[in-house]
């Protein structure tokens, strides 16, 4: 088994579209960032390459890079996931920081989006929406967004492996 957490910030700006697990979530204020600016797949990316031990978001799909500039960040969770090996996803526990609008409404469609990016059971997301309670300085003020994600994974099984586990 192995586990990674991931964090993740974005101001939020006019003109830019608000998306949340690859979920469009209607807003006037929306993510900057060099991608699509989906702060809790970034969050979910992060998490991937931490619990692999192969360094963050940022290393793989640099800013600098204009390949990635505009780029769906399912796209960027898609390439993570190729890089799993011997491992799968056991389960993804996430929480996003935003004081307005509200999520609530919206945390199904982002599980069922997370679930098909991943090829999991929706049953191993888990997304939760908090508000900043007007703290936080710009999340609570309404002109930031934050996520954070852990992932557990665990070593594929093969038929030797399931013989082991029923001895421990």
């Amino acid at each position: 088994m192995r586990i990674g957490t991931g964090w993740d910030i974005h101001p939020l700006v006019p003109g830019r579209k608000l998306l949340l697990g690859g979920v469009e979530i209607p807003n006037p204020l929306g993510e900057a960032g060099h991608s699509d600016g989906d702060v809790l797949v970034h969050a979910i990316v992060d998490a991937l390459l931490g619990a692999l031990a192969k360094g963050d978001i940022g290393m793989h799909f640099p800013p600098s890079d204009d390949a990635y500039k505009d780029v769906s960040s399912i796209y960027l969770l898609q390439r993570v996931l190729g890089m799993l090996d011997d491992y799968e996803i056991e389960n993804i526990d996430c929480t996003v920081i935003l004081q307005n609008p509200k999520l609530r409404p919206h945390v199904q469609a982002i599980r069922e989006s997370l679930a098909q990016a991943c090829s999991i059971a929706l049953d191993r997301i888990s997304v939760k929406a908090k508000t900043a309670e007007g703290l936080l300085g710009e999340v609570g003020e309404g002109k930031a967004i934050i996520a954070q994600s852990v992932v557990l994974l665990r070593k594929h099984m093969t038929d030797g492996d399931e013989l082991l586990e029923d001895w421990v």
